[in-house]
C-alpha cells in the first residue's frame, strides 16, 4: 500500500543500480507532480527506509519517462546528488521545523529536512505551487508560453539521520529556435555523447548513456592511436571536434587512451547536468536562484 492505495512493486530489468525498483499505481492514471506525490513518496520510504524513492517530472522533455502511467523509481543506492553538500540555507516563515538549503550541485536542487513529515510535505507543496507560476524573464524562466506550462519539479525522498529528507530539482521544458530540444536540455555540442532527455536517474548523477558509445569509443581509441582522420569516418566524425580538443590537452598512449576517454565522457556528462540546470552556477545564475527562494 502507498498512502492507503494499492500500488505494485517490481525490480527493474535494466538494473541501473543496486535494487533498482519501479513502484507503480495499480490504477491507470497519468503522471502528475502535486502536493500528494510527496505523501506517496514518503509512505513508501517509511516502509522501506533503506530505499530512496523519486519521480520523474510530469512534463515532456524533462520527464525522461512514460508520462501516461503514474510510477516512481527507487532502490538501495547512494547517488552523487545525495552526497552533495549544503551550499547555503534559507528560512521559510511558518516552517521553522524544516531545514531548507540549496545543494551544491550542477542542477538546481532545494533540499528539505525535518522530523515533521507533514510540515515538510506542506512546504514542498508550497514551493511547487510557487514554481509552477514563477517567471523571471531575465533568467530565461517562463512559467508558460501560449498557455503551455513549463515549470515542474523532480522530487526524491529518503530517510537520512532519522529525518525525512526531500530533494526538489527545479525543471523547465521551454524550447527556443536556438535550442529546439529544450533550453534546459543537453545542448547541441554535447549530442555526440548525450542527446536524450535527462530523467530521474541522470538528475541524481548516474549517466545513462546510449549503447552506441560502447562501439564508438572503442573505434575512437583506435583512430586516435593510429592517427586516422576522424572527419573522414562517418561513424566518428561527430566526435572529431571533441577528440581534437582532447589531443591538444593529452598525450595519448596505448596505456592511457581508454581511461582518458572514459574520464572525459564523465566531464561531458557534468556539462549535460549543467545544461539541464535552470539556474547556472554563475554569479548571475545564483542571484536569480536567490530571487526565487526569496519569493517562497
Amino acid at each position: 500500500m502507498v498512502n492507503g492505495q494499492l500500488w505494485g512493486f517490481q525490480y527493474s530489468p535494466y538494473v541501473y543500480y543496486n535494487e533498482h525498483c519501479i513502484v507503480m499505481n495499480a490504477r491507470h492514471t497519468p503522471m502528475v507532480i502535486d502536493r500528494g506525490v510527496f505523501d506517496k513518496l514518503f509512505s513508501f520510504v517509511e516502509q522501506f527506509p533503506h530505499y530512496f524513492l523519486g519521480s520523474n517530472a510530469d512534463l515532456p522533455i524533462v520527464g525522461g519517462s512514460i508520462l501516461s502511467h503514474e510510477h516512481f523509481q527507487g532502490g538501495h543506492h547512494t547517488f552523487p546528488m545525495e552526497k552533495a553538500e549544503k551550499e547555503f540555507g534559507f528560512e521559510v516563515p511558518g516552517f521553522a521545523d524544516v531545514d531548507c538549503c540549496v545543494v551544491k550541485y550542477p542542477m538546481t536542487v532545494l533540499r528539505l529536512n525535518s522530523q515533521n513529515k507533514d510540515h515538510l510535505c506542506d512546504l514542498a507543496g508550497k514551493i511547487l505551487a510557487k514554481w509552477r507560476t514563477y517567471s523571471d524573464p531575465a533568467a530565461t524562466v517562463f512559467a508558460e508560453t501560449d498557455g503551455e506550462p513549463h515549470n515542474t519539479i523532480t522530487p526524491i525522498a529518503r530517510m537520512r539521520d532519522g529525518k525525512f529528507q526531500l530533494d526538489l530539482v527545479l525543471r523547465n521544458n521551454i524550447t527556443t529556435p536556438e535550442h529546439p530540444l529544450g533550453v534546459y536540455h543537453p545542448h547541441a555540442k554535447l549530442h555526440h555523447i548525450k542527446k536524450e532527455n535527462i530523467g530521474l536517474i541522470e538528475v541524481m548523477g548516474l549517466a545513462v548513456l546510449p549503447a552506441r558509445l560502447d562501439k564508438e569509443l572503442a573505434l575512437l581509441k583506435d583512430a586516435i592511436l593510429s592517427g586516422r582522420d576522424l572527419r573522414a569516418d562517418e561513424t566518428l566524425q561527430k566526435h572529431a571536434d571533441w577528440a581534437e580538443a582532447l589531443q591538444g590537452r593529452y598525450t595519448f598512449t596505448p596505456e592511457n587512451t581508454e581511461q582518458i576517454l572514459q574520464q572525459e565522457v564523465g566531464a561531458v556528462f557534468m556539462q549535460v547536468l549543467e545544461d539541464a540546470g535552470v539556474y547556472k552556477r554563475t554569479p548571475a545564475g545564483q542571484s536569480a536562484f536567490l530571487r526565487f527562494t526569496a519569493s517562497v
